[in-house]
Order: C-alpha cells, then sequence, then structure tokens
C-alpha cells in the first residue's frame, strides 16, 4: 500500500485532500481560455501548499508544458523530483546576488533576469559549466516589484544580453512581466501595462531578440483579458481551482474546481453550561447550556488566527463558526447542544458542493485572500493525493 493509499485510510488528526482529477480538469478549462498560448503551470511555494511535484505532473499530463517556481532552489527540487517529461521547461525568478546560476544551467532551468547584476553572474556561470543558460529578460511595465525599467535600463539590458547570446553564453528564451492588478477589472493600469509590454518587447525584437515566449498574463488576465495572452500564460492559484478575486468570478464561472479540501476529526464533544468562557481572553462566552466540539487544529496548522470568532467549519452536516480564539493547535465551536460522535469528520473548506465553506469564505471570514488560505496550511497536515495516475493528456 502506497503512503498515500494508506493516509487515506488511516483515522488521522487532519488532512489536506487533493483532488489530483481537479488539476487535471482546470489546466484543461484554463488551455481552452487561452487556445493560442501554451500554459505554464505555476507551483511555487510548494505548489501553493497543495504538493509542488504531485500538482507538477498532473498538470503536464492535462497540457501545461510550463511550470514556474520563485525560487532557483524550488525549481532545481522539481526537476529532481522525477516524473516529469524531460521536455517540460521549468522557469524561477525570483534571484538573489550569489544564487545556484550554474546549478539552474546544468538543471535546464529558464532563469530570470532582471538587471546588470543577474546578467554577470549567469553569464560567469555559464562559462564555468561550459553551457549556455536560458535566460528569459523581464520588464517592469509598472508593477514595480522585479523586472528592468524602461528607458536607458532596458536597453543596456537588452544590448549586453545579446552580446552575451551572440558569444554563446546565453540563449534569450523570453520576455516578459507582471501585472499590480489584472484582479480588479476595468483598471486602467492593465492597459497601461500592456502598452508599456508590447513597447518593451518591440524594443528588444528590433535589436534582434528572437525570443521563444513573451508573456505577462497571470491567473486573473488568463481568465479575463485574451489580449494578453501572446505566447504563454502563466496560471498560479486558478490552476488550484480559486478565483484570483471575487469580482472576476467565482471558480465554477470559469469552469474551475477547488483542489483542496482541509477537515479534522472531531476530537471531544461535551455540554457546558450558560455563560461558560471559550478560549483563550473568553473573547466568546455561551448563551445558554450548550455542547462544544473541539477541532484540533489551529494556527500553526495555518487556520488563521484573525478567523476567530468568524471562521466557518461544516460539522455534523451544519455550518458552524469557530467560537473565540483559534489557539496553536486548535480551536472551538459551538454545537448549539447537537452532539456528534468524537472523530467526526469537521470540513474547515472543500470545493462547496457538499455544503462546506470553501477557501473564499475563509478569507472573507480572516480579512484576507483565498491565496492566502490555502498556501498557509503547514507540514504538520498530511496532504492526501486522490485520483492520481491519470494517463497522459498532452496530446
Amino acid at each position: 500500500m502506497t503512503e498515500t493509499a494508506a493516509l487515506r485510510t488511516a483515522p488521522l488528526r487532519a488532512r489536506a485532500e487533493i483532488d489530483l482529477a481537479a488539476v487535471r480538469a482546470n489546466v484543461r478549462a484554463l488551455r481552452a481560455l487561452a487556445p493560442g498560448a501554451a500554459l505554464m503551470a505555476v507551483v511555487k511555494s510548494d505548489g501553493y501548499g497543495h504538493g509542488a511535484a504531485q500538482c507538477a505532473r498532473a498538470a503536464v499530463e492535462a497540457g501545461a508544458t510550463w511550470l514556474g517556481t520563485a525560487t532557483p532552489e524550488e525549481a532545481l527540487v522539481l526537476r529532481a523530483s522525477g516524473g516529469l517529461p524531460d521536455d517540460v521547461r521549468i522557469m524561477c525568478w525570483l534571484w538573489t546576488p550569489g544564487g545556484p546560476w550554474r546549478e539552474a544551467i546544468e538543471a535546464r532551468l529558464d532563469v530570470s533576469v532582471s538587471g546588470m547584476w543577474a546578467l554577470t553572474e549567469v553569464t560567469a556561470a555559464a562559462r564555468e559549466a561550459g553551457r549556455p543558460a536560458r535566460v528569459q529578460l523581464k520588464a517592469d511595465t509598472g508593477l514595480g516589484r522585479g523586472g528592468c525599467q524602461p528607458g536607458d535600463d532596458w536597453a543596456e539590458l537588452v544590448r549586453e544580453a545579446l552580446a552575451a547570446e551572440g558569444a554563446g553564453l546565453v540563449r534569450i528564451t523570453g520576455l516578459w512581466s507582471h501585472f499590480a492588478c489584472a484582479d480588479e477589472p476595468g483598471h486602467p493600469s492593465i492597459d497601461a501595462q500592456l502598452d508599456r509590454f508590447r513597447e518593451m518587447v518591440a524594443y528588444a525584437e528590433e535589436r534582434g531578440v528572437r525570443a521563444e515566449v513573451r508573456h505577462i498574463a497571470n491567473s486573473p488576465a488568463t481568465l479575463t483579458r485574451p489580449d494578453s495572452h501572446f505566447d504563454l500564460v502563466r496560471t498560479g492559484i486558478a490552476l488550484y481551482g480559486i478565483s484570483p478575486s471575487p469580482e472576476l468570478g467565482t471558480p465554477a464561472d470559469f469552469g474551475l474546481r477547488p483542489v483542496m479540501t482541509l477537515s479534522a476529526s472531531v476530537a471531544l464533544v461535551k455540554h457546558v453550561p450558560g455563560g461558560h468562557g471559550v478560549s483563550y481572553g473568553h473573547k466568546y462566552t455561551t448563551a445558554g447550556e450548550t455542547t462544544l466540539g473541539l477541532i484540533p487544529v489551529g494556527y500553526a496548522d495555518g487556520v488563521p488566527r484573525h478567523a476567530s470568532s468568524a471562521g466557518p467549519v461544516l460539522v455534523g452536516g451544519k455550518w458552524r463558526t469557530i467560537a473565540g480564539r483559534v489557539a496553536m493547535d486548535q480551536f472551538i465551536v459551538d454545537l448549539g447542544g447537537d452532539e456528534p460522535e468524537p472523530g467526526e469528520r469537521a470540513v474547515l473548506f472543500g470545493p462547496g458542493d457538499g455544503g462546506e465553506p470553501t477557501a473564499e469564505d475563509w478569507a472573507q471570514a480572516a480579512g484576507t485572500i483565498a491565496y492566502e488560505i490555502v498556501t498557509r496550511i503547514g507540514s504538520r497536515v498530511p496532504r492526501v493525493y486522490v485520483n492520481e495516475g491519470q494517463p497522459d493528456s498532452r496530446h
């Protein structure tokens, strides 16, 4: 029996069930929305908390031809994880001086370069490795984070990258950027960034850059701005079946299905009188005689403390609300006199079609975004993978 199969049947304190069939279905839905572009499945931060290697394999099975991570260390682990076709491209973009450039070159990674210091380091590593680096030049079109500024800085980077390519030290494989407000429909920065991206790409191409891919579309732009798709779309949160923003629509509006279901076993049910304080600080007091249920997960597991007295949980077929503060390892729900058996499943969030809350419901309760809800679920919660081993459908 595999570890996943054992976990699937074992009585666990908590589990995050990851539906890989949903990953594959989401990739197919996203490819249909961007039929003229290749698809990058972004699996940074351990696949947004879902498991990078497992979700990467499922995404590739459904037609993703690129994988993306933030750090080179994530990308190197992914390349070494096995189970991925040799032709799958892996890109990483969050570099700091002294990073593992040579290892990235030898692992056939596509690396992002935002400025001259990075180009200098990657070309030196290419000389040592004796093979060219795959380099993607990042343009800052208005986000104000990574990326090269337009004007003289971009001109210098393009010029020196072309010189390095001429010397056989790099291959310029991409030109790319990132949106600031694509999750806010109608925001004027979206069109402004698109215009700037086209200008910066045109400048590079006029001087001889022949990149394989040009890309700026993240999940929200993939869903709503087909004019931003270019050669490649980078899908992160949408891959996991979560809408980038309630303003854009629900996952179902885009044919997406949430991938993660987080649940825990009810650890204790007990009767208490009215006026009974609950959890640290007694921020909740029972209104009358009732039953309390102990749910054995807390902020050490990634349950946000900001969701104290607000987070929704499905227990015994009914929505309950966290009573009082979330503690490090546990929280309480007021069961209103109901008496589920210890061991009964309490569902914090999932797709929602079984009546359970969703990650978006938790985001609203905690005053954050659904990205954070799924990504913060910690390693103390086992991931249990279902619907593994589907046939390759890339073609």
